[in-house]
């Protein structure tokens, strides 16, 4: 067994690659805030195969945490010299593993907020990256604009001292390059976020504004914001992860990661201070991102919505459980083809009925092992983003909205067991989401008030007086009451008029639907 770290890179056997490359001579040209499991299995990765192909001269990365839960990631890579183990494992059940190099330096900034803002106004940053998730920006889901109240935003606003936030940090960072006559860093979103660059020069942009008018001024017409997809299922790392990370490979990393073969990056080329040359390493780099990224947040990661739901109400737990369930799988590729597919534009490039379906395949990959409890976490900022949009513009144009609305449906049951003390009837994972308390609360009016879910504006805005969206969400409830997940959507799949299998009772406390 190998302990990873830099002195031990030539201990480690021959089925593990390394860099090709000496990562402490590297300079850190990007600084990244949320050094989680995507950001290893992807931007890094993509910075690693840069830099090994000799073509990534000053694009090292320095990582930056400012949630307590970074502390551990804090710590993990200084005793493994920045390193970690990447292990990609394919549907044909085959693997690779490589160390990854490109994190030269990681910054937790409570413990010193200077030596942040020192490395943001360093001429040598260039771009300041995020993977911050959807609900990192304070952007409220139903009307897109910044919502300032969050206690730590308020805090950065209202006092000169040491910043707490991601928006704070850039703002004063680049308020110190204003100053100093450096010009401003890029900053690109890596979230899965429509328009992602738009929404971060809108949340960076209100909170400088309400900071500092003239810099908030500054900062929109000099700083870019480009606009990005990304894409590879990366879960959380587990212990059994690390375990098979020694057994197979013989490396001991107290926090690997384990991610699909598939990768995807498509990157608008828009960049104040110059970029590292991604295309070289299988980053699509264009002019225009929008029907790329659409077509990921309406086809995948909405399905990942679906998936999650209704997999959970029907007793499952892993992805691939679902994925492989041809019900399950025939629903996901109808609501894609029905419903989501008719609201994309043409993707240069793409078969979307190939990429359909190897969604489904990515999906059922039992190697990665995902869990539905991580699809489900902050659905309120996701489902918004990812199945709402498609629903409005199927309404707009008289499509169908039939799956969204069991879709959401499922939500509100799945709300309705874990907020009244159900869950552990068909063993659901716990909520987690950052407006649990308005959620429950509309769940709870429900028994006297049906569909008041859809009520809470500040997750479906106006969508709720829809009366055919509501109709069919009332009908997806009662659906899935009497006939369970499997009934439900089986009942779509026959159309009006069809069969609705009896449930042998609440699909909360009958048998999971395996």
């Amino acid at each position: 067994m190998v302990k990873l770290a830099l002195s031990t890179l030539h201990a480690l056997g021959p089925g593990v690659a390394v860099p090709a490359y000496d990562p402490r001579a590297l300079t850190p040209g990007i600084v990244h805030f949320g050094v989680g499991a995507f950001h290893r299995s992807h931007e890094a990765m993509y910075l690693d195969r840069l830099l090994g192909a000799g073509q990534g001269d000053g694009w090292g990365i320095c990582g930056v945490g400012v949630l307590p839960s970074d502390v551990r990631m804090r710590d993990v890579l200084a005793a493994q010299d920045g390193l970690y183990t990447l292990v990609t494992r394919s549907p044909e059940s085959t693997s690779e593993a490589r160390i990854i190099g490109a994190i030269r330096e990681f910054l937790f900034a409570p413990d010193d907020p200077g030596k942040v803002l020192d490395r943001l106004a360093d001429p040598a940053t260039r771009i300041v990256s995020l993977t911050v998730t959807e609900g990192g920006y304070s952007v409220s889901p139903a009307t897109g604009e910044f919502d300032p109240t969050g206690e730590d935003i308020a805090h950065d606003l209202g006092t000169d001292g040491a910043p707490r936030t991601v928006f704070g940090l850039i703002t004063e960072g680049l308020r110190r390059r204003r100053e100093r006559g450096l010009a401003p860093f890029t900053v690109m979103s890596c979230d899965n976020l429509q328009g992602n660059g738009h929404v971060t020069r809108r949340a960076l942009t209100s909170f400088a504004r309400l900071k500092d008018p003239e810099l908030g001024e500054w900062m929109a017409g000099h700083v870019a914001f480009p606009n990005s997809m990304v894409d590879r299922i990366t879960p959380a790392t587990t212990d059994a992860d690390r375990r098979a990370v020694e057994t197979e490979y013989g490396v001991e990393d107290g926090w690997p990661v384990v991610a699909e073969t598939f990768t995807q990056w498509v990157l608008e080329d828009s960049f104040t201070l110059g970029r590292p040359a991604l295309e070289q390493v299988g980053v699509q780099v264009v002019a225009d991102v929008e029907p790329y990224e659409l077509m990921k947040l309406r086809l995948l990661n909405a399905s990942h919505q679906a998936a999650g739901y209704l997999g959970l109400l029907a007793g499952y737990t892993l992805v691939h459980e679902v994925c492989q369930d041809p019900p399950f799988a025939r629903f996901l590729l109808d609501y894609m083809t029905r419903e989501a597919t008719p609201t994309l534009r043409p993707v240069p490039g793409i078969d979307l009925d190939a990429y359909r379906h190897e969604l489904i395949a990515r999906f059922s990959n039992a190697a990665i092992r995902d869990t539905l409890a991580r699809l489900i976490v902050d659905s309120s900022e996701r489902i918004p983003k990812f199945l709402l949009p498609v629903v409005r513009e199927q309404l707009s144009r008289g499509g169908e909205v039939e799956h969204a609305a069991l879709v959401v449906a499922a939500w509100s049951l799945y709300l309705e067991a874990v907020t009244r003390g159900d869950g552990a009837a068909v063993d659901l994972p716990p909520l987690h989401d950052q407006r649990a308390e308005a959620l429950a609360g509309a769940v709870r009016r429900e028994a006297e008030e049906p569909g008041a879910f859809l009520g809470l504006r500040e997750v479906f805005g106006d969508l709720g007086e829809d009366e055919r969206f509501r109709g069919a969400y009332l009908e997806a409830r009662e659906r899935l009451h009497l006939g369970g997940p499997l009934g439900a959507m089986r009942a779509l799949r026959d159309g009006p008029g069809g069969p609705l299998p009896a449930n042998t009772g609440s699909v909360l406390t009958s048998t999971p639907q395996r």
